[in-house]
């Protein structure tokens, strides 16, 4: 058999699989041309096979003059551990010694003998033999951050447990229950025309006060103004201040001038404009809200900060804890509004002034010290989100909820965003993370957001990744990782391409899991994977094995033949319901109001894959029927023809959520467009301006939520079930 192409080999060493099996069955193999603009996208040059060859020579000359990985994660318990190493011959016998620094500041040290360490090559480079070794570590530690040396060699040393946080709510007898809901669709009486926090903490209480459990929102992350997805955010570390309550911050009670702006006829007609309309309106909400933020933070600046009263002392002591990575977000957000003030078509840092491209730059640099009072500001939001959040959270723990709040972590971030410019070297910048083609896309789809580079990850110690997990945990009893699978491999779509040209790129999976576990631990967070779509079986067995719950929704529970199955065959270590953002409600796929869509928005291929889609749904709701007959949970007066329920019978939801509350599974949420007979769903995939999604209201205010009697039906079936 020939050797593999250098090509072939470098695509390999950097994780890029060779061909993948779509959900049809169907092999699809990696072009050249797919590998090399993945290649190049990584920022490794195989534009010609003598690149390639030179690429990858230089790959493994680097790994063996590295004496310890740049990082290593080992997980509990650490008996037999142990750890490569590149050593030179000479140092085998030499026994080199090794020290280890403890996070809390201990240090233990000693000799490697050479009967510690198992040879598993030998090369010779610059004229000497190099040895890689297994090393069996004689040391134990606690989990944690640590920091291991070898040789004057020092790599971080993370040391994880082997299963996640598991919250004691979670062990009691029935799943906990609650609302999923897009916090900006929540309509109040209150409001600014989008839900904000205090919004959220009066769902908690209403649910709450029904016997519910958890509050599962969108994911809260920093937005640009102008878009709308949660889920293609500019940074994951920080909140969206467009979810601030401005009445709720302590500083609009003290600025009169502010209340009387707010009070005046012009400003209350705006605010019942955005309140009444059907769609949010993102860019007009933050227009509203940022002029009075505006003036709350100069009088603020004016009479704390200038006074030195102990609030901002608080702020201050806040603001230190955050970190370098809050400075660099709030020039960040003062830079971008600089420059988009001289060149509106300058949509993110790719498109700025080159001198700003670079995070570390003197120019920017210089711009932060001649903006501070713009800095100052977006740091002084990111308080408001913090303070704001954080009593969501403290709400939740006294209402006793037994899980509390649930939080959404997408799956990356805007390529022209805070977290790509401050990391631009960890991130692909020209591909995007995407998905294959399958029954809901069938041209695939491009999430437009670039992929986090595995080896330059590795490089940064997993940092990134770390720090998103601590910001998303932090006021939360759970997370939900969109996209789970993506810690073992992500399709990413080749810059230039399509997703039907796109293929899987691996990561450190063992690693990354190794730090969700640690972090769940430390943050008391139970960890949920959203692990729909084409799932390795071994991400499946990887996840059961350290304790995330899988992600288990109605529509796709069924067995070969596309019966749904019974509540007992549903796993225990789940999340279960009926939908998700990016599927159909349950009123809009009773309908079929979704294949409606994509027939009149033309995402079909072909009118065989239409009727074949229409077909295949009359046969679930038929299925769905009998299954509820079948558990005696079909609304009284209603048989299994599917033909004798054109509308969906406001008793349909009590049911099929009585159904999911029949399962093992620990948690189970309720999307609030079901209770309340929402056909059209919140995002449409495959279309951008097409849809209006991420836009759409909830019909009602939470006002009136409390005395529908739709809320009443669903959780009163849940707990009778």
């Amino acid at each position: 058999m020939s050797e593999p192409h250098a090509l072939d080999r470098l695509a390999e060493r950097c994780g890029i699989l060779s061909e993948y099996i779509d959900i049809w069955g169907r092999a699809h193999r990696a072009t050249d041309a797919t590998k090399r603009a993945l290649l190049s996208a990584m920022h490794v040059a195989a534009a010609t096979d003598a690149e390639a060859e030179a690429a990858l020579a230089a790959l493994e000359r680097a790994e063996w003059r590295r004496v310890l990985a740049p990082v290593v994660v080992l997980r509990e318990p650490l008996e037999g551990a142990s750890v490569s190493l590149h050593l030179r011959e000479a140092d085998v016998a030499g026994s080199p010694v090794w020290v280890l620094r403890e996070e809390g500041g201990q240090a233990q040290s000693g000799a490697i003998a050479r009967q510690a360490l198992r040879i598993e090559e030998t090369r010779g480079l610059d004229g000497e033999t190099r040895v890689r070794a297994r090393w069996t570590i004689p040391f134990r530690v606690a989990a944690g951050y640590h920091r291991l040396e070898v040789r004057g060699v020092t790599t971080e040393l993370i040391v994880a447990p082997a299963r996640c946080f598991e919250p004691q709510g979670l062990a009691g007898r029935g799943p906990v229950f609650g609302f999923a809901v897009q916090l900006y669709a929540a309509r109040s009486s209150r409001n600014w025309g989008i839900g904000d926090f205090t919004d959220l903490e009066a769902l908690a209480v209403l649910s709450a006060e029904r016997g519910a459990g958890v509050l599962g929102v969108n994911p809260l992350h920093a937005l640009f103004p102008e878009n709308a997805s949660p889920y293609a955010p500019s940074s994951r570390l920080f909140v969206d201040p467009r979810y601030i309550d401005v009445e709720s911050i302590p500083e609009f009670l003290e600025c009169p001038n502010a209340r009387a702006e707010v009070e005046s006829p012009e400003f209350q007609a705006r605010l019942v404009a955005l309140r009444d309309a059907d769609l949010v309106d993102h860019e007009a909400v933050a227009a509203v809200k940022r002029p009075i933020l505006e003036r709350l933070w100069r009088h603020f600046r004016e009479r704390h900060i200038a006074l030195r009263t102990e609030r901002a002392a608080a702020f201050d002591r806040w603001r230190e804890g955050a970190g370098p990575a809050l400075r660099a977000f709030a020039v960040h957000q003062a830079l971008r509004e600089h420059v988009r003030r001289e060149d509106p078509s300058a949509w993110g840092w790719p498109a700025w002034p080159e001198p700003y491209r670079d995070a570390r730059s003197p120019e920017v640099a210089a711009f932060a010290a001649a903006h501070a009072d713009e800095v100052a500001l977006h740091e002084w939001l990111q308080w408001q989100c913090e303070r704001q959040l954080d009593a969501v959270g403290r709400r939740c723990l006294e209402l006793s909820m037994r899980l509390g709040l649930y939080q959404d972590l997408a799956v990356s971030v805007d390529r022209g965003g805070f977290d790509a410019w401050r990391d631009r070297d960890l991130y692909a910048v020209g591909a995007s993370y995407g998905a294959p083609p399958d029954d809901f896309a069938l041209g695939g789809q491009d999430w437009g957001l670039p992929p986090l580079v595995p080896w330059c990850l590795r490089e940064a110690a997993y940092r990134p990744f770390i720090e998103a997990l601590r910001a998303n945990m932090r006021h939360a009893g759970a997370l939900r990782i969109d996209h789970v699978m993506g810690l073992m491999r992500a399709f990413w779509v080749p810059p230039g391409g399509t997703a039907r040209d796109g293929m899987y790129v691996l990561y450190p999976f063992a690693d990354l899991l190794g730090i969700v576990a640690l972090e769940s631990h430390r943050q008391r967070c139970a960890v949920i994977g959203e692990d729909l779509g084409t799932v390795p079986p071994e991400v499946r067995s990887g996840l059961e094995a350290a304790g995330v719950l899988s992600y288990r929704l109605f529509y796709f529970m069924s067995d070969d033949a596309g019966a749904p199955l019974p509540p007992a065959a549903y796993p225990e270590q789940a999340l279960v319901g009926v939908t998700t953002h990016d599927l159909p409600t349950l009123p809009g796929w009773w309908l079929g109001r979704d294949i409606a869509l994509r027939t009149e928005l033309g995402l079909f291929p072909d009118d065989k894959t239409r009727r074949a889609q229409i077909a295949a749904r009359a046969a679930a709701r038929a299925g769905a029927l009998v299954a509820l007959e079948r558990e005696g949970l079909l609304p009284e007066g209603s048989g299994v023809d599917p033909a004798r329920l054109e509308e969906l019978d406001v008793r349909l939801a009590p049911a099929v959520y009585a159904y999911l509350a029949r399962t093992p599974a620990r948690v189970l949420t309720v999307q609030l467009e079901d209770v309340l007979g929402q056909v059209d769903q919140v995002n449409l995939p495959g279309t951008t301006t097409e849809y209006p999604n991420w836009r759409r209201k909830l019909p009602i205010e939470i006002e009136r939520l409390a005395e529908d009697p739709r809320l009443d039906a669903v959780f009163g079936a849940i707990r009778r079930a």
